[in-house]
């Protein structure tokens, strides 16, 4: 009988040899591979714990568990099918996860994140606690949320200078679209050392 009538048979399928081997659409898709390939196990991904450990699982048994769980042509036919979702997760991960997130840094380092850089680099006691010619690093942490004709942001990032490096924390305010700065504070947890730049109280 022809393996491509053995397969969408549960585990009374046929399994060629050929096909068994790890499906990187499994593993970097996961639960979109699994609804695509009636292989709803996948879903096991919304399950705090499991997730992790489940994508390695749909990596090394996608491809069996996708020939038992769908039926198709041949093997050519499935071959071509996963390769596709092979392709797509790797423009996935490596086109539009890159793109969203230069995105993404590009939005929080706003006008508000410039405006707590310049004044965290020209405060005497951050020199001090750091060093000269502080720096901020690439990744920016929060949200910038709006509402209305305002918004509010909170910020965290990392200054390094040539002493030592320090985790800065601002909350800033936009009303009209003027970023103004409420609060920010710079903190370096190995020597205990907090410094305020700008004091909500100010």
């Amino acid at each position: 009988m022809d393996q491509a009538y053995t397969s969408g048979m549960g585990k009374a399928s046929t399994v060629p040899e050929e096909i068994k081997g790890w499906n990187w659409g499994a593993f970097l898709l996961n639960w979109i591979w699994g609804i695509g390939n009636s292989t709803f196990i996948a879903l096991l991904m919304f399950v705090p714990g499991v997730n992790l450990v489940m994508m390695f699982v749909l990596g090394a048994k996608g491809n069996e568990w996708a020939w038992q769980n769908r039926m198709w042509r041949d093997v050519a036919h499935f071959k071509a099918t996963q390769k596709k979702w092979r392709n797509a997760a790797l423009v996935l991960v490596f086109v539009i996860f890159p793109l969203l997130f230069v995105s993404l840094m590009s939005m929080m380092k706003g006008e508000a994140y410039h405006l707590s850089v310049t004044a965290v680099k020209k405060h005497p006691q951050v020199i001090s606690m750091v060093g000269k010619n502080p720096e901020p690093g690439f990744f920016v942490l929060g949200e910038i949320t709006y509402s209305g004709e305002g918004g509010k942001a909170n910020l965290n990032y990392s200054i390094e200078g040539d002493k030592s490096s320090a985790e800065v924390y601002v909350y800033a305010t936009d009303l009209a679209g003027q970023w103004l700065l409420q609060e920010v504070v710079v903190m370096n947890r190995e020597q205990g050392e907090l410094v305020y730049v700008i004091s909500p109280l100010e």
